[in-house]
């Protein structure tokens, strides 16, 4: 019996790739080392096409030899612009794309609209947990659309949950979860900073903390990680914090929600990503401490 779903990347063609980053190149290794094929772009040039993966010249390229498409790129604009080019690649293959891009709930509307079918499907856990597989995988999309582009999903990650029927309400969620964690972050900042103050120890502070009611991602991984050790290197950016808190603001505005919390938390990173422009968003500690 011919399978219902074609597995793309493994006898089915290529699976295409557009955005290497630091999260790009991950998710695109992820790919390769599951079995697919994969032929990939990426602005900067072929410097950062994965080992095991084919570099193409063109967002055009990677349309005319890859029916699934994946996009991790750094926001809605330069998706769109993307997509467009997909779109109008003469004799394309592409008939999906899978963004796991955080471009916000309006513009996965805009881009469901542009050509090819979208499915919604933004990450979260980092850099890190890419590589180790144990990134979470939010997608939204049709029951047929969905099921057409699960085999490449379960190639980017280990966890995976569908959590909405229409593009948008992925976003939606991972906006809410990126609030969630810029929140916590600047916050436990500013209580580690109060608690280095009084004498406490930073590292006792969060070993406590994470054994309290206090623990959040920030105390459980990203203090221990980065802050603690003087790492900063998460390879997330402040910029890209201070973007997605922007946009969970906007949606908030759109659908008439409550913001106190949100404009606080808006107002701290938009002040950060001011003072540092670049950095690592970890390194909101020493800008919150006044170190």
């Amino acid at each position: 019996m011919t399978p219902l779903i074609p597995r793309d990347g493994r006898g089915g063609g290529p699976v295409g790739f557009v955005g290497l980053g630091a999260m790009g190149g991950a998710l695109a290794s992820n790919l390769v080392r599951a079995g697919f094929e994969v032929v990939a772009y990426d602005a900067a040039g072929p410097a950062r096409t994965p080992l095991g993966a084919r570099w193409a010249p063109s967002p055009a390229d990677v349309a005319r030899a890859a029916v699934t498409v994946v996009l991790s790129l750094p926001d809605g604009a330069v998706c769109q612009d993307v997509v467009r080019d997909l779109a109008a690649a003469r004799d394309r293959r592409v008939t999906h794309v899978v963004d796991t891009s955080t471009v916000g709930v309006t513009a996965a509307r805009v881009l469901s609209a542009m050509g090819p079918v979208y499915v919604d499907a933004p990450v979260s856990g980092g850099v890190a947990g890419a590589r180790r597989r144990t990134l979470m995988v939010m997608y939204s999309g049709s029951d047929e659309d969905c099921a057409r582009v699960e085999p490449v999903l379960a190639g980017l990650s280990d966890r995976r949950r569908r959590v909405g029927d229409r593009p948008g309400q992925a976003q939606a969620l991972k906006l809410a979860n990126n609030f969630l964690s810029a929140t916590a972050l600047a916050a436990t900042s500013e209580a580690v900073a109060f608690g280095r103050a009084a004498g406490l120890d930073p590292a006792l502070m969060v070993e406590v903390l994470n054994a309290s009611s206090g623990r959040s991602g920030a105390s459980a991984d990203k203090f221990p990680s980065e802050v603690l050790t003087g790492r900063y290197a998460s390879g997330f950016s402040n910029a890209l914090m201070a973007k997605d808190v922007r946009l969970y603001l906007e949606e908030v505005r759109r659908l008439s929600g409550a913001r106190t919390m949100g404009a606080v938390t808006g107002s701290v990173w938009e002040a950060f990503t001011a003072a540092e422009p670049g950095a690592d968003f970890t390194r909101i500690y020493p800008f919150v401490a006044g170190d």
